[in-house]
């Protein structure tokens, strides 16, 4: 796996590129692509990172798996190209909007969308976990978390909840609710302002509001 990442976090994550889980998960990742099908496409594996250098990030939103159908992972989560037909939880995230969002708009302007996995097999959801990408992205959180100040993260549902209990929140804004899932949606996502919340925290502080 050739690691194409944007210079600022290549400098923040220098570290973890040269540890042994690295080159495993670049090992694992690499038969992988050779042996199946694979979402993302390779070059997009790190396309949140190259849409959204370290010291432009104002909002991280977490998401766990890429989404394992063709067409649809581009290595953003909760993306999806405008012609392909937005899967669940990105509808009930536009309907809790008001709108169906442009989500590159939102990482032009510093909302980090991470997936805790950046790989998936076709069709299988959950396949490439526990194979490294979740110490990666612990890294990534701990890396913001640690050298910035003021940051609002997005945490949807139990397991980003989990990922993100060691956030400072007196440094940092943290959102939570239950995950945009239809299956979980109802019970509180709807109705829970992430964006305007969001939105409140950044003007406080004096940053530049998103628009959602």
């Amino acid at each position: 796996m050739e690691v194409k990442i944007e210079e600022s976090w290549k400098r923040v994550l220098a570290e973890e590129f040269e540890k042994p889980y690295f080159a495993s998960l670049a090992e694992f990742v690499k038969s992988a692509y050779r042996s199946g099908i694979v979402y993302p496409p390779p070059g997009k594996i790190f396309n949140a990172f190259n849409r959204t250098p370290f010291d432009a990030v104002k909002v991280v939103i977490l998401g766990q798996d890429p989404y394992h159908e063709p067409g649809q992972a581009q290595g953003l989560a909760f993306y999806v190209p405008p012609d392909v037909q937005p899967p669940p939880s990105l509808v009930n995230i536009s309907k809790e909007l008001g709108h169906m969002p442009d989500l590159l708009k939102w990482t032009d302007q510093g909302v980090l969308l991470l997936n805790a996995t950046l790989t998936v097999a076709a069709h299988r959801a959950g396949s490439h976990q526990n194979k490294g990408w979740e110490v990666f992205t612990d890294a990534v959180v701990r890396s913001l978390a640690e050298r910035r100040e003021h940051l609002v993260f997005i945490l949807w549902g139990a397991y980003a909840q989990r990922k993100g209990a060691f956030i400072d929140r007196t440094r940092h804004c943290v959102i939570t609710s239950p995950h945009p899932s239809p299956l979980s949606a109802h019970r509180g996502f709807f109705g829970s302002r992430p964006f305007a919340k969001a939105n409140e925290y950044l003007a406080k502080h004096g940053i530049s509001q998103i628009d959602w």
